[in-house]
């Protein structure tokens, strides 16, 4: 009999997420809360990074940070949509502040979900959750 914790955990075992943001914390941050649910994370630290990486992990789900020097949240999450490959892969927006505006245009581009900044532990599980096709109950 398994608790539910640790079926959660079983669920996300091996699940690959990539976060793409220019700060240090926010990426170390998601990536510790992660790798403790089991997830494979990758990081990057602007969308040109990202676009590398996606190609070569090939990530379950993405978490991309709205404000970045070169390539913003929007033209990555963008690129990523209209890409015929990886056009299905679950994009997560990540803003430090909790605008409309940039709800609306994280959809336009594709994006399926909008977290403000600073998450918790919850609401990035539950995004995963909710977003990942296998998971999603």
């Amino acid at each position: 009999m398994m608790n539910g914790a640790t079926a959660e955990k079983l669920r996300l075992a091996g699940l690959k997420v990539l976060v793409i943001d220019d700060s240090k914390t926010i990426r170390r941050t998601a990536e510790t809360l992660l790798v403790k649910e089991g997830c494979e994370v990758f990081t990057a630290i602007d969308g040109f990074d990202a676009l590398s990486k996606i190609a070569d992990h090939q990530p379950d789900i993405v978490f991309v940070d709205i404000m970045m020097p070169r390539l913003d949240g929007y033209q990555t999450c963008s690129l990523i949509k209209h890409n015929k490959v990886f056009k299905s892969t679950p994009v997560i927006m990540l803003s430090s502040k909790d605008g409309l505006f940039d709800r609306a245009r994280g959809r336009i581009v594709g994006s399926e979900h909008y977290l403000t900044k600073p998450f918790t532990k919850d609401e990035l599980l539950s995004a995963i959750q909710t977003h990942v096709g296998h998971l999603a109950s």
